[in-house]
């Protein structure tokens, strides 16, 4: 695959992993440094996702037109996202559903691409943002 193609497959990977609640692999696509979801550090990245998707019920971020601009070994991508999120518990019945891009930074490392920099820039949204419930 070529380097474009493979962090389409990363993307893909973590909005696997987001919606399984895999947060080993989620920490995984990130360096150790990176910043994301207002946060810096792997550990704090996947803290905060945990506390927003960890307690609420079924969820799909769906991805799509990916544009990638590859610089040597860095790159950058900009992904449209809808996801979709089911409430749990006392939230059950309801939903909340966000649409945006993400504006991702990437770096080449033995590991492969790996995640340095994440923003999501929602532009809609509807539903119940109460069903985004830590675990």
């Amino acid at each position: 695959m070529n380097d474009r193609d493979l962090i389409a497959e990363r993307l893909a990977r973590l909005a696997a992993a987001l919606d399984r609640r895999d947060w080993d692999a989620i920490a995984g696509i990130f360096t150790p440094d990176a910043t994301g979801y207002r946060r810096r550090g792997r550990a704090e990245i996947v803290a905060t996702i945990r506390a927003h998707l960890g307690g609420c019920g079924p969820s799909q971020h769906l991805l799509g037109n990916h544009r990638v601009e590859i610089d040597g070994d860095r790159a950058r991508s900009l992904t449209y996202a809808r996801v979709y999120h089911q409430g749990a518990g006392a939230y059950e019945g309801r939903f909340y559903e966000c649409f945006g891009e993400y504006d991702d930074h990437w770096e080449r490392t033995s590991e492969g691409w790996m995640l340095t920099s994440r923003v999501f820039d929602m532009t809609m949204s509807a539903g119940d943002f109460g069903v985004l419930q830590p675990g």
